[in-house]
């Protein structure tokens, strides 16, 4: 419904068109009213407020009457029935007593409209759980790692492959191929990533975001990270896209051209495998989320220099053959903060800061 202020204004809007020569049809198209809608707003004997809130609409035949509105209530709360729900009562009636007074869904719509319905029983009211939401304006600021399987020489045998990736570089700090799915498998590969990205938390704080698999909640990692000044993070439970990056990069390794999808032989073939394509990511592959660099550029701080370099290429493309370029040249730039899983409100910061 359009209020009277919204349509006088569009009237107004319309009148001062035609005075200035405008088409009837054409001045209401560009409001998206019709012209007998127009014509019914400016038509003084007509109400401009919308009458369809005051109109007078016949009771349905099929409407419950107080008395059995107040039959419903009472039945619900009656002893024999003040435990059970709708889905229970309207059957025990029909079977016990053999009478029918609504179905199940008019007793919840009675009871919710009075207020009746509420979570019972000992157990903690469902609550809405938010993402975690970390961001990173630095390298070696928040990780995310997760465990996939690739196949082995039989069917149903896996080797599992533990791997950690930078949010704000998309590197590849970490990875591990073991023959088992464990905690403390993942506490060494903590340890790994450390060392060999020369981290200090004391200095620059560090968060290691996960899914909620039991080697990610397992005692031996969450005390390695304890020990460590890690702060750990989980997606929540039972929601497969809270650790986008991790997953993504899974897909990407599986699909590279190459992948022995009919199995690995030994775990030293799926370690020599997988060690040939980090070094394909990190240093060549470019990476469409972090303006085509490669992870190993953006991570080592390059990619101003690169892009000053892009820049000026298609400048000079363009300044040859202007005619050929209909807009400015492409946006080589890229945002200095990284989030994971952004709160809506910070999506639209952040759209806002990049245009």
């Amino acid at each position: 419904m359009i209020p009277a202020s919204d349509r006088k204004i569009a009237v107004e809007l319309i009148d001062e068109a035609i005075a200035g020569g405008a088409r009837q049809y054409k001045a209401c198209a560009e409001l998206n009213i019709s012209e007998r809608t127009y014509n019914r707003w400016k038509d003084p004997l007509t109400p401009l407020e919308d009458q369809r809130p005051e109109a007078i609409r016949p009771e349905p035949p099929n409407k419950l009457s107080t008395k059995e509105r107040q039959e419903i209530i009472e039945v619900a709360n009656s002893d024999d029935y003040k435990d059970l729900s709708p889905h229970q009562i309207v059957p025990r009636l029909a079977d016990d007593e053999e009478r029918y007074i609504a179905s199940e869904s008019t007793m919840y719509r009675v009871l919710r409209e009075a207020d009746m319905v509420h979570h019972r029983g000992r157990t903690k009211n469902p609550e809405q759980r938010r993402a975690s939401t970390h961001k990173a304006t630095s390298p070696n600021e928040v990780w995310m790692w997760d465990i996939t399987w690739l196949p082995g020489a039989a069917k149903g045998f896996y080797f599992y492959l533990y791997l950690i990736i930078d949010l704000f570089s998309r590197k590849i700090v970490g990875w591990e191929i073991w023959p088992e799915e464990s905690s403390e498998n993942a506490s060494l590969l903590v340890k790994k990533t450390l060392l060999s990205e020369g981290c200090s938390v004391r200095t620059k704080p560090l968060v290691l975001h996960s899914d909620n698999g039991s080697p990610m909640k397992g005692a031996s990692l969450l005390e390695t990270l304890h020990k460590l000044g890690i702060t750990s993070s989980k997606s929540r439970p039972r929601v497969s896209n809270d650790n986008p990056y991790a997953e993504s990069i899974f897909r990407t390794c599986k699909y590279r051209p190459g992948f022995p999808y009919k199995g690995f032989a030994t775990i030293e073939d799926a370690r020599t495998w997988v060690l040939e394509f980090v070094r394909y990511y990190n240093y060549e592959h470019r990476h469409s989320g972090i303006g085509h660099l490669t992870p190993i550029q953006r991570h080592n701080g390059l990619e101003d220099q690169i892009f000053n370099k892009r820049i000026a290429i298609y400048e000079a493309a363009k300044q040859k053959h202007p005619e050929r370029w209909s807009r400015e040249i492409r946006d080589w730039s890229l945002d200095k903060t990284v989030w994971l899983n952004p709160m809506k409100s910070e999506a639209e910061e952040q759209l806002k800061v990049a245009k």
